[in-house]
């Protein structure tokens, strides 16, 4: 995946990166030297990537007790 560098030595981090890494407006990063001279983009607060599904967490309700299953699953 390439980009350009601009006059100002800017570059836009591909949106594909940027969603695997969690990167929104206003995350820091930070280019570490990896042993081969290649560097590695990572995000510098060290937060983990967060979870598509994170938000998502906690909002399903109280939901059916085993027994109400087990009711529905033999009819009664």
């Amino acid at each position: 995946m390439a980009t350009t560098v601009t006059s100002k030595g800017q570059v836009t981090i591909p949106k594909q990166v940027r969603d695997v890494l969690g990167i929104v407006p206003g995350t820091k990063v930070e280019f570490k030297p990896a042993g081969d001279g290649t560097f590695v983009l990572v995000r510098a607060d060290g937060q983990p990537r967060r979870s598509k599904f994170s938000a998502f967490l906690g909002h399903a309700g109280k939901g059916l007790s085993t027994d109400e299953i087990m009711a529905l699953t033999r009819g009664e």
